[in-house]
């Protein structure tokens, strides 16, 4: 029997009202940091690799932490992850600013910024959505919350290269504090974001999404009816092939856009592009994100998921192709960046949207963060490994071939995901 619907005082639209804007402000702080690699760098004496490296823990920090806090969120909500992002984005921003040695980089910048990102991302905001939105909008919302980090790429990469400008890059990086400081607020309004436990589902859910319809489990349930554990639900995963495919395919997602992301600023210059251009590139890339990002929530809803996850994947590959084919211009970068944002993050909405469907959104937040992992772990490799061969060779001709061909690999491993395959059944006889 079902307690009541205990989270009716969170309406869906304040849920993706302050999810929208969680994400805008986290997602926008960040992707401006290839901004400040060659400050940095030419001020403290660092190689591109030393920037590189603490770039690629952050990366990788978000991505460990990530099934940790997403755990903590599935059993409590979002609010109490959210507040201790909060608390530990600033000060990473502010220890950035002050690190003198490469080691204190690497604590700040990589640590405490990687761990606050896992805070207050994706994984928390899409369980708390999970839990809330009909399954037959969950998709829709999804892509609205994934547009909204894109707005924040469009908003926040011009903002940080105006600070830059007149602060200074160490002022800039105190006044981005500040602004991270407002994710407090936000949290307390999710607070009525309460995760069912026991026999209780959400209401959301009561209506929508009872039972499997192949199986007849429910999708908050273990294989016999019992409260679905943590435990339980990584077994249940990690012997579901399609969510293994996924997993591997997002390793690539990550992998280029934090290469991108981070290296794009310093490829132009070394092409000798005005620094400007590549301010408008990225800013682009959020732009044009929001569009896209929207766009296949939208169309989730409508055409298989893995389909559109093999097209997005595959046409990065070839808009890359095509960008570096030839030297870069000012019109170059702007197609490309017009195109890449429209591919950016529309891989977040169907990626986690499959997992829902396969696997129910009792512990959407924990097993989102696994794929997450792989996602960062791409990153890492990705940010670090570009900056290492610039060292050694002077071109990323080479990371740009790489993400290229995974780009294609990618495709093909989604191709075969399944959305609605579930393994329960066949745990039952466990």
């Amino acid at each position: 029997m079902n307690p009541g619907p205990r989270n009716a005082s969170l309406s869906i639209f304040q849920l993706l009202a302050c999810g929208a804007l969680i994400v805008t402000l986290s997602m926008g702080i960040r992707h401006g940091f290839g901004l400040w690699l060659q400050p940095i760098c030419l001020e403290r004496g660092w190689s591109r690799e030393t920037y590189s490296l603490a770039m690629a823990v952050q990366n990788l920090m978000w991505g460990v932490a990530g099934p940790l806090v997403g755990w903590w969120a599935d059993r409590q909500g979002a609010t109490r992850p959210v507040l201790l992002g909060a608390l530990l984005y600033p000060l990473g921003l502010l220890g950035m600013s002050l690190a003198s040695t490469t080691w204190q980089l690497m604590a700040t910048t990589g640590v405490l910024i990687g761990v606050a990102q896992a805070c207050s991302t994706y994984a928390v905001v899409y369980g708390a959505i999970g839990r809330h939105v009909p399954a037959e909008q969950r998709s829709w919302a999804m892509g609205i919350t994934a547009a909204a980090g894109s707005f924040g790429q469009f908003l926040m990469v011009p903002v940080s290269s105006t600070l830059i400008g007149w602060q200074g890059w160490q002022g800039a990086l105190w006044s981005l504090a500040l602004v991270a400081l407002s994710l407090a607020p936000l949290a307390w309004l999710l607070r009525h974001d309460r995760p069912a436990t026991g026999h209780g589902v959400a209401p959301a859910l009561t209506a929508t999404h009872q039972t499997d319809r192949r199986t007849g489990a429910h999708p908050n349930r273990g294989p016999n009816g019992e409260p679905l554990h943590a435990g339980l639900a990584l077994r249940e995963a990690f012997s579901h092939p399609s969510y293994l495919l996924l997993t591997a395919g997002y390793f690539v997602c990550g992998f280029q856009l934090a290469f991108i992301g981070v290296h794009l600023p310093s490829y132009l210059k070394d092409h000798a592009l005005p620094p400007g251009v590549a301010t408008t590139g990225l800013a682009l890339i959020g732009l044009f994100n929001i569009f896209g990002s929207y766009f296949v929530g939208w169309l989730g809803q409508r055409v298989r998921k893995a389909w559109i996850l093999a097209g997005i994947y595959a046409l990065r590959g070839v808009v890359m192709l095509a960008f570096i084919s030839q030297p870069p211009t000012a019109l170059s970068v702007g197609l490309f960046a017009a195109c890449m944002g429209f591919l950016w993050l529309s891989t977040v909405p169907p990626t986690n949207a499959i997992v829902a469907q396969m696997l129910g959104v009792r512990f959407l937040s924990m097993l989102g963060a696994l794929v997450f992992l792989s996602h960062q772990m791409g990153s890492f490799l990705g940010v670090w490994t570009a900056g290492k061969l610039y060292d050694h060779t002077g071109s990323y001709q080479v990371v740009w071939w790489a993400a290229i061909a995974l780009s294609f690999g990618a495709a093909l491993l989604n191709l075969p995901v399944r959305e609605t395959e579930t393994p329960r059944s066949r745990l039952q006889a466990v």
